[in-house]
């Protein structure tokens, strides 16, 4: 059984007041999901994030193939961290925690990600081929509307993505 982990950090020039805005708002995952994906929230998205909230949406990550996923918001410390876990879905296994602090000039934005692909060594092997660099492109795209949206960090900004 194998589990990956995928982290990415981000530097952004607003303040933890404006980051957790928009990062606990679940109607702004359509705005930095590639729209080739064609993201689209179902129900769960009438409020801001708390726990036990349920998210169902549908998305398309590979040629054309419409998948269901349900997420679990399992915990929520304001304008410090959320948790979101996979409850139905693509993956064997989904665990996100989202992390943000204050820095000098704005906030640092960390993902953590573990996660499991189904269907054994088959799984496997098509990892390296389309789920990891999907999932990379996908954190790429996020990183780049989010500098669209929010400004570029002044400083030298550890803004990376890592597969473990």
């Amino acid at each position: 059984m194998k589990i990956y982990t995928l982290k990415a950090k981000q530097n952004l020039p607003i303040s933890i007041e404006k980051a957790w805005e928009f990062l606990s708002d679940p109607k702004n995952l359509k705005t930095i999901t590639p729209e080739y994906m064609k993201f689209e929230v179902l129900s769960g998205a009438d409020r801001k994030m708390y726990p036990g909230q349920i998210i169902q949406y549908i998305v398309t990550p590979i040629a054309g193939i419409k998948n269901k996923w349900v997420t679990e918001i399992t915990h929520v410390k304001d304008k410090e961290y959320f948790v979101d876990e996979q409850r139905f879905g693509p993956y064997s296994l989904w665990h996100h925690k989202h992390f943000i602090k204050e820095i000098p000039g704005g906030i640092e934005m960390e993902d953590i990600i573990d996660y499991k692909i189904p269907l054994g060594i088959l799984g496997q092997l098509v990892h390296p081929i389309i789920v990891k660099p999907r999932l990379k492109e996908v954190f790429e795209y996020r990183k780049k509307k989010l500098i669209e949206l929010f400004g570029t960090f002044e400083t030298k900004a550890d803004n990376e993505i890592i597969f473990v």
